[in-house]
């Protein structure tokens, strides 16, 4: 049984971290807003570029249509781009998108497919190197940048279409999570490269001269298509960052408090029967005289 002093001790240090804890869930949440607001105000201008892109792509078809349209022809090799963060302390969250991406890699590899891994956030990089070591590649640091901005997102864009120009892959699918609440952050893959032409795309009847043509207007758009999908991955990558920590920092509070009350009464529970136990020497002993 422990001692007075080892409890005294050991609600002490629990203390100590349900203040910790509670100081982070202070600073998640202050933070969510900001990322929330963020995040969700690049939604409709993506999906805004999405209906464009989509609009011009089907007056193009073949030869013409630029690379990262109409792809490398094959479909052999991927490159699963996992976008994990670079702290911890927020539940779930990492191992949602580690899960969904060995997933994606364990369905492709059964179909005899290549897949390698371009990892962007090094949370996801240990467990992913524990069962996929080989086909772990370079990917993108992000721990050293304080405030995610169009800057990474351009230098991620850049380094994966130079990649996918120089033959390197053929498809490449993003995979991040959504940000719903700060409850539920769903991770979800999508192809990045080639870029997919929406489905709810319908050619015009309408007839409509581009100036400069379709191809042009396309060679344009598509790598600022790209830019915007991983800015917003980033971006729902940080409100979903926030939303786990301030839950989990939460929880983690609640359940400290929960154990310094069973402590407390442990330590009042063995304060007094030691004191009993005094009580019951001291008048043996004067019962003894």
């Amino acid at each position: 049984m422990a001692s007075l002093k080892e409890l005294k001790d050991r609600i002490g240090s629990v203390k100590s971290t349900q203040k910790i804890t509670k100081a982070k869930q202070m600073v998640a949440a202050a933070k969510l807003r900001k990322a929330q607001a963020a995040a969700e105000a690049a939604r409709p201008y993506a999906e805004r570029l999405a209906a464009v892109m989509g609009s011009i792509a089907t007056k193009v078809s073949g030869d013409s249509a630029p690379k990262l349209l109409r792809g490398t022809g094959s479909d052999q090799r991927h490159l699963l781009v996992v976008v994990n963060t670079d702290k911890g302390l927020c539940g779930g969250l990492n191992s949602n998108i580690v899960k969904e991406a060995k997933a994606q890699a364990r369905k492709l590899i059964g179909e005899g497919k290549d897949v390698t891994f371009y990892l962007v956030g090094k949370k996801g990089r240990a467990p992913l190197k524990r069962e996929f070591a080989d086909k772990i590649g370079e990917g993108f640091d992000t721990s050293t940048v304080r405030n995610i901005g169009f800057e990474e997102a351009e230098k991620i864009e850049a380094d994966l279409v130079a990649r996918f120009e120089n033959g390197e892959f053929d498809i490449a699918h993003l995979i991040y999570p959504v940000f719903k609440s700060a409850l539920a952050q769903d991770p979800v893959t999508q192809q990045l490269l080639p870029v997919p032409t929406p489905e709810t795309a319908e050619a015009s009847e309408a007839v409509v001269e581009y100036e400069p043509d379709e191809e042009a207007i396309l060679t344009e758009l598509l790598p600022r298509y790209v830019k915007t999908q991983i800015f917003g991955a980033l971006l729902e990558r940080e409100a979903s960052e926030q939303g786990a920590s301030m839950t989990a920092m939460d929880n983690a509070t609640r359940n400290a408090g929960e154990l310094i009350d069973k402590l407390t009464i442990q330590y009042n529970r063995s304060r007094q029967a030691a004191i009993t136990t005094e009580l019951i020497e001291i008048i043996a002993g004067a019962e003894a005289l």
